[in-house]
């Protein structure tokens, strides 16, 4: 009767853990590639995460929505990252985390040039014209 018991117990104590906790794995749903919407550095900027913004960073040229993650706060990753930038370096250089952990939050957009620096590109390719 104790052996049932304490099997019984054991058994809820793991399916309540489980149910509890999730499998750490839960990957978000994308807006699809063709909805993304487009900023620019400058405009990213404004989502750091102060004073109720949004926190959003990039990292590989998409545009990830932290505001909801436990992991972020004010706009903080831990004291150790901003939102509101390109975060492309520090996770690349980062042994603990990885691009899978991006799965854990949404994609809402890209990463583009702004209007000023791509006039710039041109006109350097133009030999200035």
């Amino acid at each position: 009767m104790r052996k049932k018991l304490l099997l019984s117990l054991s058994v809820f104590l793991v399916l309540f853990s489980l149910a509890a906790c999730g499998n750490g794995d839960d990957e978000v749903e994308d807006t699809p590639d063709d909805e993304l919407r487009e900023f620019t550095l400058e405009e990213l900027s404004e989502y750091d995460g102060e004073d109720g913004a949004d926190a959003y960073v990039a990292v590989d040229g998409y545009v990830y929505d932290m505001t909801d993650s436990a992991q972020w706060t004010e706009g903080s990753h831990q004291g150790q990252v901003q939102a509101g930038q390109d975060l492309t370096e520090e996770i690349d250089n980062n042994d603990r985390h990885g691009r899978e952990m991006l799965d854990r939050v949404p994609r809402i957009g890209i990463l583009v040039e702004s209007s000023d620096e791509e006039n710039s590109d041109n006109d350097d390719d133009n030999g200035g014209y």
